[in-house]
């Protein structure tokens, strides 16, 4: 087993209604030994309060009156003043090099608006990072002087922040072999972003420029229009940066023509970051609100899975953290952009085909498939070709033939045959009072260092993972328009003589939804769900839920 290449520090694991505990991580490097500007906030629902948190449980002070940090997530960090509170100001001034947002909800960028002000000018602005329609909505919605001041470097603002436009899929201009196109987040941390789809909202009419805009378009010839004095720190020079080959949320409905129903529709954008260690070239990937393809107006989920499978295949790609807001007792209508248990599910089928296909060996195997598939195959490293054929509706009418798993009702009564829970794993984690936690991460070794890799379970069922459709397989996951439940059509290793397709990888669940309600909490079911889907689909994963100020070592 690798020593452990990233820490990530889990500020806020939800998504509310609760407003003291919504989304808000912190990453950094094990290499880098907590030096300035060594950890990356990816978004900032929950900030410096999050930090106060932990240290006013972990925080003591030494016969000299200096605060030590002795357990906890912030082990071994050298704090320079005596009070919870002042430190966590320091960490926010000094330790944090920038702000990653994945998408401008509140949820996840209101602790930033509240944080900004304690920042100073010796330590200079803070640098916010996102896609451009992230940077617009912030700019423009939240710190523009009448919802928050401008405390920007742009328009004459107080300076307090400046904002970082990221290239959508990375900037070809940086970085060599593996870490081309990726940027810095910190000191030993490179990142790149990708868009991806959080649902739909009303396209609004402008009645100056004359059109309707689609709200969070990485492109905003609104606000050009109405505001030619605002300049946009925009790479006008990469032509690339708004072309639908780059960004495939460009244009409506790329290039597939409008249904009446969907046509005064835009989808809202949102984003993966893609975090890589410089020191090891390991990755994570941390995902914001995020709809799964099934029922999406633009499916874009699907380039994130086939960049992130051959790193899976080579070892590089640890872990992903993702939402899954609901359990599966919700309807797709009733989803706004999020997923549920049996959509992750699918999505993960999708990650686990094309870890297969980017395995060395799938080409020799794959010859007998492929030539009978050949004429439904196509190719697919254009996410903009792929999605011009998916048809615009939600929906998909073709019929599912097998399915992974029955959704509970919202008694949580479940078919008799319905798995039971999955495998218990063990991820290295540090409570906020500096032990280990075995609740709902399934911890079975209290003195493990770090994430380990416990053989799968594996019924009978698991031993062959064929679905075929119509009598022979296929190369896509499709999926039921009524349930969202998927079939799976690639052939998996078999179990007999190989690992699960996604052996070992460590999936993180965030933004769960609290009820606020008597009973266990909303994401014990959830994990339960996820755990026996992907069991009876035989993906092998391993899933894990945080807890508020837990450390994870990955």
């Amino acid at each position: 087993m690798d020593d452990p290449a990233f820490q990530v520090i889990v500020l806020g694991p939800t998504g509310g209604p609760k407003e003291d505990a919504v989304t808000g991580l912190l990453v950094r490097s094990t290499s880098t030994s907590w030096s300035k500007s060594s950890v990356v906030a990816v978004d900032a629902g929950t900030l410096l309060a999050g930090i106060v948190r932990i240290l006013d449980r972990t925080l003591t002070t030494d016969k000299e009156g200096r605060a030590v940090v002795n357990e906890g997530p912030f082990v071994g960090l050298q704090l320079p003043c005596k009070t919870s509170h002042a430190n966590a100001a320091y960490i926010f001034r000094e330790v944090i090099a920038s702000v990653l947002i994945t998408h401008p909800h509140l949820d996840h960028m209101s602790g930033l608006a509240i944080n900004t002000p304690i920042v100073e000018a010796s330590n200079g602005p803070k640098t916010v990072a996102g896609l451009p329609s992230a940077i617009s909505a912030m700019k423009y919605h939240m710190f523009n002087d009448i919802i928050w001041p401008n405390l920007s470097d742009e328009d004459g603002g107080a300076g307090l922040i400046t904002y970082q436009r990221l290239v959508e899929g990375g900037n070809p201009r940086f970085g060599r072999g593996e870490s081309r196109g990726y940027v810095r987040a910190c000191e030993g941390l490179v990142t790149k972003c990708l868009s991806v789809s959080h649902g739909r909202c009303k396209q609004r009419y402008d009645a100056e420029s004359g059109r309707h805009h689609r709200i969070g378009s990485a492109v905003f010839p609104d606000q050009m229009v109405m505001s030619n004095a605002r300049n946009l720190s925009i790479d006008q020079s990469d032509g690339a940066m708004y072309s639908p080959a780059r960004s495939p949320h460009i244009g409506p409905g790329l290039g597939a023509t409008p249904s009446k129903d969907t046509a005064n529709w835009g989808v809202v954008e949102s984003s993966a970051f893609f975090i890589r260690d410089d020191s090891t070239g390991k990755e994570i990937i941390i995902f914001g609100d995020i709809e799964p393809d099934s029922i999406s107006l633009e499916p874009r989920n699907k380039r994130v899975w086939e960049i992130a499978a051959p790193k899976i295949v080579n070892g590089s790609l640890r872990a992903i953290f993702i939402e899954c807001s609901y359990n599966d007792a919700i309807d797709d209508e009733t989803l706004y952009g999020h997923l549920c248990p049996r959509h992750l599910i699918a999505e993960l089928l999708v990650l686990a085909s094309k870890v297969e296909e980017a395995r060395p060996d799938h080409k020799q195997k794959g010859q007998r498939r492929r030539g009978r598939s050949s004429k439904r195959k196509r190719k697919d490293s254009d996410t903009a070709d792929y999605a011009r054929e998916q048809p615009v509706s939600p929906h998909s009418t073709r019929q599912v033939t097998t399915h992974l798993a029955k959704p509970r009702d919202n008694n949580g009564n479940v078919n008799d045959k319905f798995p039971t829970s999955g495998n218990r794993t063990s991820v290295s984690t540090q409570t906020p009072d500096g032990g280990k936690d075995d609740d709902n991460h399934g911890n079975e070794n209290d003195d493990a260092l770090m994430t380990d890799r416990p053989e799968s379970r594996r019924s009978n069922a698991q031993k062959s993972r064929l679905v075929e459709i119509d009598g022979e397989p296929e190369d896509e996951i499709e999926h039921d328009g009524e349930t969202g439940l998927s079939r799976q059509s690639v052939q998996w290793t078999d179990l007999e003589t190989g690992p699960p397709p996604l052996a070992g990888f460590k999936v993180f669940i965030i933004h769960v939804k609290d009820t606020l309600i008597d009973g266990p909490h909303p994401s014990e079911r959830i994990l339960e769900e996820l755990r026996a889907q992907s069991e009876e689909a035989g993906l092998g994963c391993e899933f894990h839920v945080p807890f508020q100020g837990e450390g994870i070592l990955i």
